[in-house]
């Protein structure tokens, strides 16, 4: 089982019919939290059930920054949906335009509920070839440690492809994708007859309604927004500002970094004063995280790829890949959680590379200080011999 679809199975509530389902508040935990706040069997759904779910479900016109968390329990979220919204969540929203735009054969600008039904199983293929990479490399290091060697060679051709694949860029696989799928059987076998809660809320509960780019941009940046506001609320308490070491814990959550301790001393040391991370500056560094390959592309064309770059050419960088403006403070922030030689500068490895292993948030929901705090109990315990 691929660790998105473990995931998905783990924080999922509801069944019906045999197919798991996740509520609108189980995939707001599967990207926020650990592991479910409470384990318990799957509820099975009949139609009735589902039906009555369904009927709190607002139009996309009314939609808000709140929506997943008004409706809770009430709504259906099938897997390949879970995979399209973590894809929103964690990519650029110019690729959509792109996906968007490509079926949109007479430039009005929507689409109907079978060509956005296409559009999501694109996005989960390309979602799923990609952890498959992803799942193979990890298995490869694996090996490596155990074994002295990888014992993945019968996969090398798989892994070849997916290497190539991603090297090409996600929106450059997406419009290859689109445009082959646009009369493939991927159109004849999409499910129109299961109503989930986002295709109510996009296409009305008859299933007739034209969803407008213009309201579906809205709905991408307000689920953004409504998970930014959980992650950023649980460490305000109520107060207009976070602390940068709260931000850094933030940052780091999701990475493959070993030891965040050391990330935070960092920052403690070097910088000592706290001023706080507003709500804007925090989303506003996320936004441009969902830009991270524009950026990397923008350091190479700066020719920063091979050598560290200072705190000006860092903003400079990210505003010509995503017009995303970021505060001195923020910048600061970031550069005094990063800069592990203590150069005043950040090298493409100290921020690219811990930062993309980030964005495959609630793959493997892995709180690494979490782990931290777990070890640093232990060895007190160790050491006072209790």
């Amino acid at each position: 089982m691929s660790t998105n679809e473990n995931r998905f199975r783990q924080f999922s509530s509801v069944e019906h019919e045999g197919q798991l389902y996740m509520t609108p508040l189980n995939f707001l935990e599967s990207v926020t939290l650990n592991k479910p706040k409470s384990r318990r069997a799957w509820k099975s759904l009949t139609n009735k059930d589902l039906d009555t779910m369904l009927a709190d479900t607002p139009p996309v016109w009314k939609g808000s920054s709140n929506l997943f968390r008004n409706l809770r329990e009430r709504g259906v979220i099938s897997y390949t949906e879970y995979l399209f919204l973590i894809c929103i969540l964690t990519k650029p929203h110019a690729g959509f335009r792109i996906a968007f735009n490509m079926f949109d054969a007479d430039g009005n600008e929507m689409v109907d509920k079978k060509e956005f039904l296409v559009l999501e199983q694109i996005f989960r293929k390309k979602k799923e070839r990609k952890e498959v990479a992803d799942d193979v490399h990890r298995f490869d290091q694996q090996s490596l440690q155990l074994y002295g060697q990888p014992k993945s060679q019968p996969h090398s051709v798989l892994k070849k492809d997916s290497q190539h694949v991603e090297a090409r860029g996600m929106w450059d696989v997406l419009r290859r994708g689109t445009s082959q799928v646009l009369f493939s059987d991927l159109t004849e076998h999409v499910d129109e007859k299961i109503e989930t809660t986002l295709l109510v809320h996009f296409f009305g509960k008859k299933g007739k309604a034209e969803l407008k780019f213009e309201d579906f941009y809205e709905f991408m940046d307000n689920l953004q927004t409504e998970v930014l506001e959980i992650e950023f609320l649980s460490y305000s308490k109520g107060l207009p500002t976070i602390s940068e070491e709260d931000f850094a814990r933030i940052l780091l959550r999701y990475t493959n970094v070993d030891d965040v301790s050391e990330y935070l001393e960092n920052l403690r040391h070097s910088l000592p004063d706290e001023k706080g991370i507003t709500f804007e500056e925090f989303r506003s560094f996320f936004q441009f995280l969902n830009n991270l390959e524009d950026f990397a592309i923008a350091m190479q064309m700066y020719n920063f790829a091979n050598r560290a770059i200072g705190q000006e050419e860092f903003t400079r960088a990210v505003y010509v890949a995503t017009s995303i403006k970021l505060t001195r403070h923020l910048v600061n922030t970031v550069f005094k959680i990063f800069d592990q030689d203590h150069d005043g500068k950040l090298s493409h490895k100290e921020f690219v590379g811990v930062m993309k292993d980030r964005l495959h948030r609630g793959g493997g929901g892995v709180r690494m200080e979490e782990k931290f705090t777990s070890f640093k109990s232990c060895m007190k315990k160790q050491l006072s011999g209790k």
